[in-house]
């Protein structure tokens, strides 16, 4: 059904971070290509075998994204004015509920993922910055249709780390920041229940028809 691997194909390229931190010594568009080729070969034909062991497939991807992504960056983006208001406690907390739901809700997306090929493109845009770079690819789907995709990466102490991802137009880190502001909208500001009630929701019709990043 198209939902669903439009589901799988966003949960798989959320993952395909996992293996980043084997090549934090290189470039990001060569750590973006070789990553993709780690991380097919670590799951291919055992699809079957990590949807019956979810928790061994979240394991991987807990461990592996301790190095990969920098989720204090990204949840004080994703709380955005709220963040300065927030206790330290809080903002701790939010950034593990934030971590913690995405591993959770991409893990069992992967075991899913239906793609004919991923590819990083050749031609790359120069960063403006030498501690920015973005990274472009595109994902084809079995039924032809090709997903752009693009990792927004900083330079932290040497190595390089996602902060975002543009899916097929969709800013993802903006996305969540909107739902975040929302929920705070809802909750009268109450930072707790935000935090508790955290439950990222991803538009599987905004993904299909694109947008603008």
């Amino acid at each position: 059904m198209k939902t669903m691997n439009l589901r799988a194909l966003f949960a798989g390229l959320c993952l395909l971070l996992v293996a980043l931190p084997l090549m934090a010594d290189q470039g990001p568009e060569r750590m973006i290509r070789d990553s993709i080729d780690d991380l097919m070969m670590r799951i291919e034909g055992r699809e079957a075998y990590f949807a019956d062991h979810l928790n061994e497939l979240e394991a991987i991807v807990d461990d592996s994204l301790e190095d990969v992504a920098d989720f204090r960056y990204i949840g004080a983006s994703v709380m955005g004015r709220y963040f300065g208001n927030a206790s330290p406690q809080q903002r701790s907390r939010f950034v593990e509920t934030f971590r913690k739901t995405l591993i959770d809700t991409y893990s069992k997306g992967l075991v899913t993922f239906d793609y004919r090929e991923i590819r990083v493109l050749d031609n790359q845009q120069a960063s403006r910055f030498d501690d920015q770079a973005s990274v472009a690819m595109e994902v084809v789907a079995n039924d032809g249709t090709v997903y752009p995709v693009s990792y927004s990466l900083r330079l932290d102490d040497g190595q390089w780390k996602v902060v975002n991802v543009i899916v097929n137009g969709i800013n993802l880190g903006l996305t969540f920041r909107n739902q975040f502001d929302q929920a705070m909208r809802d909750n009268n500001r109450d930072y707790d229940a935000v935090i508790n009630g955290w439950s990222p929701d991803l538009a599987v019709e905004e993904l299909e028809q694109g947008g603008s990043a």
